[in-house]
């Protein structure tokens, strides 16, 4: 099998590097992505409007939406160039990945015309409404209600776990909208603006920083029945072909590849041991790093020739992804010692290394999916 880039694809990827040369900074750190501030966040807004502008922000997309049909390789590219300069995009990747594709896949045209320009131009942020306090990682769980009033839907619920939910303009939300259904039948997505009366978000404290995550909450929030995203009570089966774009769309192994290097570098600098043993636990998470980017791509080429629907590569490449960064901040840890907890790239892969094992579904409902789609084996 040949893992070599064409030489079109490698022009790309130098054209994002010139691209992150000229617009990005070198104070861009490890914790930027969460967006702590207005000024942060209106930096990652400009950036995405510079990328846009060149092509680089959605260049995957069909042309009639602001794109320019590249292969989701090109994408592919794009997020790991990205990744490794720790540039600020934040949200952008749910736009790009899976927010926009779903829209221009059950989108009404007036839909289509009011959100894709937005993304496509890097003018929006989006959150997503999916996880709920008392569902688990069981999503038909949900009880976040949308009840049809006339025109509109009522939304009454608390969403979880809500990435940039502060910032963000609108949520991808997800609501039942038939208590009655079973419970995968009864769901529907809406296109909620995030400025719309009767919604609160608040942080939640944790070890991956402030505003990586949030509670948000709908009380009475009135949406129009025009946010509707295709059929009302048919959500399940956008949800997971959303989902499987959302698996494969973040080349988070990038990150913890280049992570792994600087605690290598870090730690012969230090003058800390680098024996044999040593040698043996980077080569190790070097080993699980390539693994997951291999099997990300073999997800991506899944997604190019299977089209909508269940694709059990993305849950691999999951699984393979939530792996390697845990054993690169293990191996990090190991190699720098207490210092680990203070050094930025460091102490950014001891953070994800939990995160990562819960967000785009948990680690363990990964599993069940491999369990479930690509060993036949029963449930349970």
């Amino acid at each position: 099998m040949n893992f070599e880039w064409t030489a079109e694809e490698q022009a790309f990827r130098e054209a994002v590097r010139d691209a992150i040369a000229r617009y990005g900074s070198p104070e861009w750190g490890p914790r930027d992505f969460e967006l702590t501030t207005p000024e942060l966040a209106e930096t990652c807004r400009a950036f995405c409007r510079a990328l846009a502008k060149e092509g680089l922000l959605t260049p995957n997309w069909p042309k009639e939406y602001g794109g320019r049909d590249a292969s989701p390789w090109e994408q592919l590219i794009l997020s790991e160039e990205m990744h490794g300069a720790f540039e600020p995009r934040g949200p952008q990747y749910m736009n790009v990945n899976w927010i926009g594709p779903a829209i221009m896949a059950y989108g009404t045209p007036r839909q289509k015309e009011l959100h894709l320009p937005l993304i496509a131009n890097g003018d929006v942020f989006w959150c997503q409404g999916f996880s709920e306090p008392d569902a688990g990682s069981d999503l038909s769980a949900m009880r976040t209600a949308a009840v049809r009033d006339g025109d509109t839907y009522v939304v009454n619920g608390q969403k979880i776990w809500t990435s940039y939910a502060h910032a963000a303009d609108y949520c991808f939300l997800l609501a039942r909208t038939d208590p009655t259904a079973e419970a995968r039948r009864g769901i529907s997505a809406l296109l909620v603006p995030m400025d719309s009366a009767g919604i609160e978000v608040r942080t939640i404290p944790n070890i991956a920083g402030a505003h990586v995550i949030h509670e948000v909450f709908f009380r009475d929030v009135h949406v129009d029945a025009s946010c509707l995203l295709g059929a009302e009570n048919d959500g399940w089966a956008l949800v997971l072909n959303s989902l499987a774009n959302e698996r494969i769309g973040i080349a988070r192994f990038e990150r913890s590849a280049r992570a792994l290097d600087a605690a290598v570098a870090n730690a012969r600098q230090a003058g800390r041991p680098f024996g044999p043993c040593e040698k043996e636990l980077a080569g190790r998470a070097l080993a699980y790093n390539e693994v997951a980017r291999v099997l990300n791509y073999a997800a991506v080429q899944e997604r190019i020739s299977a089209g909508e629907g269940p694709r059990p590569a993305a849950s691999i490449s999951r699984v393979a992804t939530v792996t390697a960064i845990r054993r690169t901040a293990e191996t990090s840890l190991e190699l720098l010692g207490q210092p680990a907890l203070v050094d930025p790239e460091a102490d950014e892969q001891l953070a994800t290394a939990t995160t990562v094992a819960i967000a785009a579904g948990s680690y363990e409902m990964q599993l069940n999916n491999v369990a479930r789609l690509s060993l036949n084996l029963p449930k349970g």
